[in-house]
């Protein structure tokens, strides 16, 4: 149960993250197409919501994704590959 409500809150936490992302990207375009004399500041914004995507959104996302799954039925081995062989064969 509390396990549940935990995925929640991050799931929550993901899409609000996300929804900042957006908005910091737009915001730094509009600013850096719209004024000149903001163009680091602009910079500033775009790079920080970049850096909050790459480093915070993606793990999280990738973990609610991928949790529960076996990671090795994804991963390149000589067995998948004689699987897909097998298959392709048939």
């Amino acid at each position: 149960m509390l396990m549940m409500k935990t995925i929640k809150i991050l799931e929550k936490i993901t899409l609000v993250l996300f929804i900042l992302f957006v908005i910091g990207l737009i915001t730094g375009i509009i600013l850096l197409k719209f004024t000149a004399d903001n163009e680091i500041i602009a910079n500033k914004i775009i790079g920080f919501s970049v850096l909050i995507v790459v480093f915070i959104v993606v793990p999280l996302f990738l973990y609610l994704r991928l949790r529960g799954k076996k990671l090795k039925d994804y991963t390149l081995t000589p067995e998948n590959i004689k699987k897909w062989r097998d298959k392709l064969d048939d």
